[in-house]
């Protein structure tokens, strides 16, 4: 069976098959609501560099299995989450914070 006919239209058929596996365009985002967006936190957005001594604010930013947080779910911007990746990552090599918290 080709997809396409002689006039190069989309068959109605394949159409129907496209929406079955989870179809492509708008037709898969429906019901989805918009995200809130959430604001930085202006404690660490407005700091010239975050130390990697204040291990009460890089907890914050550390799952419960040690992972850092990705910047989608903490708000903060592009430049104020590398500031504090490196901040976590130097911690963990100084042994103020674990790499991975084991249970």
């Amino acid at each position: 069976m080709a997809m396409f006919d002689d006039d190069s239209t989309y068959r109605d058929d394949d159409r129907s098959r496209d929406r079955d596996r989870g179809g492509r365009g708008r037709d898969r985002d429906r019901g989805r609501g918009r995200r809130r967006r959430r604001k930085g936190r202006p404690d660490v957005e407005k700091m010239a560099a975050v130390d990697f001594k204040d291990i009460k604010l890089l907890r914050q930013f550390v799952n419960d299995r040690g992972q850092i947080v990705p910047r989608r779910q903490t708000g903060l911007s592009a430049r104020a989450q590398r500031m504090l990746t490196d901040a976590i990552k130097q911690a963990r090599h100084m042994a103020l914070l674990p790499f991975v918290v084991e249970e």
